[in-house]
């Protein structure tokens, strides 16, 4: 049974589905809920309500259920920030990660998977893939790619420490259905959102203007879902870090162009004028290890999604 934090948040709720559909069973530790989605009803999976920087209570999931294994998908970072009270919040982000640590060594699990960011490469520059060999600038221009970076450091030590399986899983820009988050980092999901709803798209959240060359490696939620899955059920992982993405660059011109073939009179233009550079994460070692294959191109991504959202489904 594989314990999974956030087994009910964007990436983790899919991520649970992947593993169910490769015939493993699932305990989701959630924070605020002990209620199971409606679809995973009657199949191999439960929830425990629980904070995992409560230790003791965490620790007590293991003594009703037979865990053998933990997905890591819970943000062991502050965020949102809290201006009012940073240092207390960092000391609780990283608690939530060594009590995950704590758990395993006391469980004895075969692996603890543990999510990591595309923005671990920031700073990085140049054009094609980037492998995870790569030597990453101690610099970070936003807190989350800052504690993913502290997280794999960590992770690295307590491997070694304790001999547990521990594998960081570098998650490439992900969107699809579920996704709480819009136009934070990438403009894709206000595109398709403002398609759906017949409106133009809310791009002021982004960090700075959207042009159509801008591009970034995209990976469709169900495509990194099964990739975590079989990472995390693999019989061997020769490495400790995977690149979990598409293995390509996805611009906006390519998902407006997706977009256009299903709404024609979509109001999701942008301006030319932005980066022409491109690169995206290089998963040799993700295909080579586990066999992954992206399902999802740009044009079927963009169908599923819209699909998914005019059926009533809010994000």
């Amino acid at each position: 049974m594989i314990l999974v934090t956030g087994g009910l948040g964007f990436i983790g709720s899919h991520t649970v589905r992947a593993l169910l559909d490769l015939g493993e069973s699932c305990v989701l530790v959630q924070r605020r809920t002990r209620e199971l989605p409606a679809d995973l009803a009657g199949r191999r999976a439960t929830i425990e309500q629980a904070d995992i920087t409560d230790l003791n209570a965490f620790l007590d999931i293991g003594k009703r259920h037979q865990i053998t294994g933990i997905l890591h998908l819970a943000g062991s970072m502050p965020w949102p920030p809290d201006p009012q009270q940073p240092i207390e919040a960092a000391r609780k982000a990283l608690d939530g990660l060594f009590n995950v640590f704590q758990a395993a060594h006391e469980w004895n699990v075969d692996r603890v998977g543990v999510a990591s960011t595309i923005g671990v490469y920031g700073g990085v520059t140049g054009d094609g893939p980037l492998g995870e060999d790569m030597p990453l600038s101690m610099a970070s221009a936003h807190l989350i790619p800052t504690f993913k970076k502290i997280g794999e450091l960590l992770n690295g030590h307590l491997a070694d420490a304790t001999g547990i399986d521990v594998v960081n899983y570098r998650i490439s820009a992900t969107w699809g259905p579920r996704d709480p988050h819009g136009a934070l980092f990438f403009a894709a999901p206000e595109l398709v959102h403002a398609a759906a709803r017949g409106t133009e798209p809310n791009l002021s959240t982004l960090p700075g203007p959207a042009h159509a060359e801008d591009s970034i490696d995209m990976c469709y939620v169900k495509d990194t879902a099964r990739a975590i899955a079989l990472l995390q059920l693999a019989d061997r992982l020769d490495h400790r870090t995977y690149n979990v993405a598409s293995g390509r660059a996805t611009t906006n011109a390519e998902i407006i162009t997706a977009i256009k073939q299903l709404v024609p009179d979509a109001k999701v233009e942008l301006p030319t004028g932005g980066d022409p550079r491109q690169s995206y994460l290089d998963i040799t070692r993700l295909q080579r290890d586990t066999g992954y294959k992206p399902e999802y191109d740009t044009e079927r991504s963009v169908a599923d999604y819209i699909a998914w959202l005019r059926a009533g489904n809010a994000h």
